[in-house]
């Protein structure tokens, strides 16, 4: 029986017809995916006033991950600025550090805010809580070197999309029982938050195409997850199984109401309300996975990239 799914965003439903689909993700298709050319920084910065700053910092193991560091390019701050650390998403196995970062520089416009995007090593070549070890190494550089790249150690937001959602809430929930560095607030958006893919939403958009599926997501599991059982899978890796959700920082996710991470992530929210944590939930009717990054000219998309950014100067006024 054909599940009843709910109906695209009529603007999105048109937009996507022209973009070709597929329900699987295998090793040869990764390959080939992993081959096309990635976003252009330069395009995204070529009408921002921008400084840019490569470095690396040392993994856990000793390998060089890449950080690029973005900062409005003015020589009259007389304050510290936010910092948006940035996880790119890309189902854990593609993506780089410049994958979607029209999203956080639009906060770097908006709110003055210093950029941080990580190159976290991706699923197969390496498993388990590698990936999020990556981030928080990442996240502990920028910390430590706040001062020297002008932002304020207590406004560190902590925000990435998809995977890198989901890698965001695993760095959350770390950095929490570790006890540093500190996180002013995460933003989630459709993020990937639980290995099992049995929800509702799971099993609407399995079995046919889409920009993301279960099949696709069951398989960017499979290769973050290796060896290890179900009941072996930290809540660092797969945030949902986390048995404790108080005590993280204000929180904001976002969805589509047609896509695979819907439920998942209404739950997550829901988890955190019921901890005494503060969250701010928004379930974009007719939205699919990642729609405001994949065509942010749309109405809807324009509405809830607009809507984050309302929240994020809430939070940062009032901080």
């Amino acid at each position: 029986m054909t599940p009843v799914r709910p109906a695209l965003d009529p603007e999105l439903r048109e937009l996507l017809a022209d973009m070709p689909l597929m329900s699987q993700l295998t090793p040869e298709i990764l390959a080939q995916v992993r081959q096309l050319p990635t976003a252009s920084v330069d395009l995204l910065l070529a009408d921002r006033q921008v400084d840019r700053r490569e470095v690396t910092v040392p993994a856990k193991d000793g390998a060089q991950l890449r950080l690029s560091v973005f900062s409005p390019a003015t020589t009259d701050r007389t304050a510290a600025a936010p910092c948006v650390y940035w996880i790119h998403g890309g189902g854990m196995v593609m993506g780089d550090r410049f994958s979607q970062l029209d999203i956080p520089l639009e906060w770097l416009d908006a709110l003055g805010a210093v950029v941080v995007s990580v190159e976290y090593r991706l699923a197969p070549e390496v498993t388990g809580t590698t990936l999020v070890d990556d981030c928080y190494q990442g996240l502990l550089w920028t910390a430590e070197h706040s001062e020297e790249l002008g932002i304020d150690p207590a406004r560190i937001i902590v925000a990435g999309a998809s995977a890198g959602g989901g890698l965001a809430a695993g760095l959350t929930l770390l950095a929490r029982d570790l006890g540093a560095p500190a996180i002013a607030a995460q933003v989630l958006i459709c993020p990937m938050l639980d290995h099992r893919n049995t929800t509702t939403s799971s099993r609407q958009y399995s079995g046919v195409p889409g920009v993301w599926t279960g099949e696709m997501n069951e398989f960017g599991w499979r290769a973050v997850l290796g060896d290890l059982t179900d009941d072996e899978v930290p809540a660092y890796v797969s945030p949902s199984r986390a048995e404790d959700l108080s005590g993280l920082p204000a929180t904001y996710i976002d969805a589509g109401s047609a896509e695979v991470f819907r439920d998942e992530d209404t739950d997550y929210a829901t988890r955190i309300w019921a901890a005494g944590g503060q969250a701010e939930l928004h379930v974009w009717a007719g939205g699919f996975h990642g729609f405001d990054a994949l065509y942010p000219q749309a109405d809807i998309s324009t509405t809830a990239r607009r809507t984050r950014t309302d929240w994020l100067t809430r939070l940062l006024r009032d901080s």
